[in-house]
């Protein structure tokens, strides 16, 4: 039985073992009752006899496996390609020429070949397992009006789940309510930054369904906040599932130089076979031979044209390759990677973590009359804060110190320092908060004695209508004889429009037209360098404020008004040192790269063209929403020249790579997460991150980088090339050293 219920121009269609929203954006418009409605379910949950009238209708909330080739045959592929097959009927002819030695010894030769061929991929094609992985075992919903714990293989759609920090969510979903959630997209988008959700209607049609506030995703967790949300989507048809159905759907490819050896074996054959029937001939009607003896001549001469070194010469080369590259921080899963790398005429590069550093990092301070330099990159606290070529202290200045402190009191995020089991500093919560305390530190404060000493005794959440959060603190550290003062941080704009007034050269002062044209301007500066810009401001509660002692009366339009701005704060995630000469090797070696990432365009623009991906003034962008309306044809017009993707979803990275495929380009791919398993999988050689990558990620590629380091890839490619290069030069010899062991027999012939 199929039910179905309109919802715009789209339609929700629910029956037998499918669910699946046609148009996201039509659910994305409704209010939570309305949605709830559309499910037939309400705020309580489902009843058990719905439950189970729906779990018989739609399945397990479970990713289907795709049925694999039986292990025996995966085995026996590596002992019947063209050249292995060549070699099995070249031992044979020998064995029928009398020459048994060098029979049994070719046969070996595709034995042990085959064997270590196999055993090198034997841990190939198990990126929908990874994938299980990622789904958590239990959720919380309602149901009859209870609160239950199941095991997540057991919701339906229209079931009700409650979310916390921590939580792992196990489908896709339509929030009905929230209170300060963040959602953590990274595996699905590749961005690390969370996403603040809302349970508010959206009617923007101009997003895609990841960008959507109201909606939930498989596989996400929640980094802050609390949720209630009804499901949409279980399983195959989550966008979880549906890039799992993408990876599994994909044929393994031959690589270049698989194809390039069956079209060698071809000719070989074709050769040998040729000869050795015009040797036959030769000696049957013209020297009167037998023909049996003519015959086992013109065997023995075919078989002296068949390179039986050449596909142990071949794999051994690969193997040695394999190991040189292990050194250089590439693991390389596929023997055949190696020599594709050296083809390789394309790499389509993400842009977090594998050409930046993936640590956000504060790289400018501005304040009215002031703009500070701050050096040093990373989340270790190792730099300086410049006024020109001067180290500036906040005990210094006044105004630098309040700037930092109350960026830092209205934060959530920390960073943890490295221990022995974990060599690296860790963010907790939002990089683009936690940032705000490695520069305070780099200016000589403590945001552990900060907080100490201005308790928060007040938070206004961030919510994406306001732009905005605001925290209230118990302190005087800052006003003498004043007890209590807000702190706000968000967009430059909203943060500017509630100023009253302005500090400036020590002094505070009313906010000027003046004043907000210089302090836009400057932000627009910033945003042109693709850097992330916070506005910052603050405002002592005395008794002439008028707000009432009660911390539960202080509200948002009580409090946030009549603040005094403090400054502008900018930050980016810095590329890697060594990235800019490794694209100009890549240019050098007519390798081209195009970024295709999940972050925003001016962000992405200003990456590629700091490190030299794109040469151009005005390189073509297009974005997840534009290239929807594109034709192949179109994209593959838009290919041919300097390009930057932004904001992609996984099925439009996939298409990308298919498209220059088809162009007659060897592509690499680079990707980290469950977003980039089906580009990584369909690209000609996907290269997967070995520190921020998910398990997917690794499982579908054919190389993983262990420092997560473009420079790496460009190393990697020489290699190949190299590689390359001695199996041409060995065939070379190979193929005359055997036309030379046919001499004596033609000479025989002719004598």
């Amino acid at each position: 039985m199929t039910e179905s219920f309109s919802i715009g121009d789209g339609e929700y269609v629910m029956q037998q073992e499918k669910v699946v929203f046609e148009d996201l954006d039509g659910i994305a418009k409704l209010g939570a009752n309305e949605a709830l409605a559309l499910l037939q379910s309400e705020s309580a949950g489902l009843s058990s006899d719905e439950v189970e009238r729906r779990s018989q209708a739609f399945g397990k909330n479970i990713l289907q496996e795709p049925k694999g080739k039986p292990l025996i045959m995966v085995f026996a592929a590596h002992f019947i390609s063209p050249m292995a097959f060549l070699l099995w009927i070249g031992g044979f002819i020998a064995l029928i020429a009398n020459m048994p030695e060098l029979g049994i010894a070719v046969w070996l030769v595709n034995i042990i070949n085959g064997i270590f061929s196999f055993w090198q991929e034997y841990r190939a094609g198990k990126a929908t397992e990874a994938l299980k992985k990622m789904l958590p075992q239990y959720a919380r919903v309602m149901r009859g009006g209870e609160e239950l714990k199941i095991l997540a293989e057991d919701l339906v759609p229209g079931d009700v789940i409650l979310l916390e920090e921590g939580d792992r969510i196990s489908s896709d979903a339509r929030l009905l309510s929230s209170s300060d959630l963040q959602i953590n997209q990274s595996a699905l988008t590749g961005e690390s930054n969370p996403v603040r959700k809302t349970s508010e209607p959206i009617l923007n049609e101009n997003l895609s369904a990841f960008e959507t506030p109201n909606l939930i995703f498989a596989g996400t967790s929640v980094c802050n906040g609390t949720g209630k949300a009804v499901v949409i989507a279980i399983g195959m048809e989550t966008e979880f599932g549906k890039i799992a159905n993408l990876t599994q759907q994909m044929e393994e490819a031959k690589s270049p130089l698989q194809k390039e050896l069956a079209r060698l074996t071809k000719r070989v054959t074709v050769i040998a076979t040729g000869i050795g029937l015009v040797f036959f001939l030769g000696n049957f009607f013209y020297v009167g031979k037998p023909a049996a003896r003519a015959f086992m001549l013109a065997l023995s001469v075919t078989v002296s044209f068949i390179p039986e070194g050449l596909l142990p010469t071949v794999t051994l080369s690969l193997a040695m390759a394999v190991q040189r590259m292990a050194k250089n921080n590439a693991l390389v899963k596929h023997l055949s990677a190696v020599e594709t790398l050296g083809a390789t005429t394309v790499i389509c590069s993400d842009k977090t973590g594998t050409l930046t550093q993936n640590e956000m990092t504060v790289s400018n301070l501005w304040m009215p009359g002031h703009e500070f330099a701050v050096t040093g990159g990373g989340y270790a606290p190792d730099g300086e804060i410049k006024l020109g070529d001067v180290a500036v202290q906040a005990s210094d200045d006044a105004d630098l110190k309040r700037l930092l402190a109350a960026a830092v009191l209205c934060s959530n995020a920390r960073v943890v320092a490295p221990t022995e089991e974990n060599p690296n500093y860790t963010v907790l919560g939002d990089p683009t908060e936690a940032c705000l305390g490695v520069a305070a530190q780099k200016g000589g404060l403590d945001p552990k004695e900060l907080q100490t000493k201005a308790v928060r005794i007040r938070e206004l959440p961030f919510d994406s209508k306001r732009k905005r959060m605001t925290t209230v603190h118990q302190s005087s550290e800052f006003f003498p004889g004043i007890q209590r003062i807000a702190f706000m941080k968000g967009s430059p704009e909203e943060v500017m429009k509630l100023c009253t007034t302005i500090r400036c050269e020590g002094d505070t002062s009313e906010i000027s037209d003046e004043h907000r044209s210089a302090i836009m301007k400057a932000n627009d500066e910033y945003a042109k360098q693709g850097l992330r810009v916070l506005g910052v401001a603050y405002r002592p509660i005395t008794k002439e404020c008028g707000l009432p002692r009660e911390l539960s009366a202080y509200t948002i339009d009580l409090v946030e008004k009549d603040l005094t701005f403090a400054g502008l704060i900018a930050m980016s995630d810095p590329p890697r040192p060594e990235v800019t000469a490794a694209v100009e090797q890549c240019h050098k070696a007519k390798v081209r790269i195009i970024m295709i990432t999940g972050d925003y365009g001016l962000t992405a623009q200003s990456i590629a063209k700091r490190i030299g991906i794109v040469e151009g003034e005005r390189p073509r962008m297009i974005t997840g929403v534009e290239m929807a309306d594109l034709s192949d044809d179109e994209l593959k017009e838009a290919l041919s020249g300097e390009i930057i993707f932004a904001r992609m979803a996984p099925e439009q990275k996939y298409r990308v790579v298919c498209c220059l495929q088809e162009t007659g380009n060897i592509v690499a791919v680079t990707g980290d997460g469950v977003n980039d398993s089906p580009a990584l999988k369909k690209a000609d050689i996907g290269i997967a991150m070995g520190i921020a990558g998910t398990d997917v990620a690794k499982e579908a590629a054919d190389m993983i980088l262990t420092d997560d380091n473009f420079a790496s890839i460009v190393k990697a490619i020489r290699e190949g090339r190299t590689v390359y290069n001695n199996i041409r030069k060995f065939l070379t010899y190979i193929l005359t050293s055997n036309m030379s062991t046919a001499v004596p027999d033609f000479s025989f012939l002719l004598s």
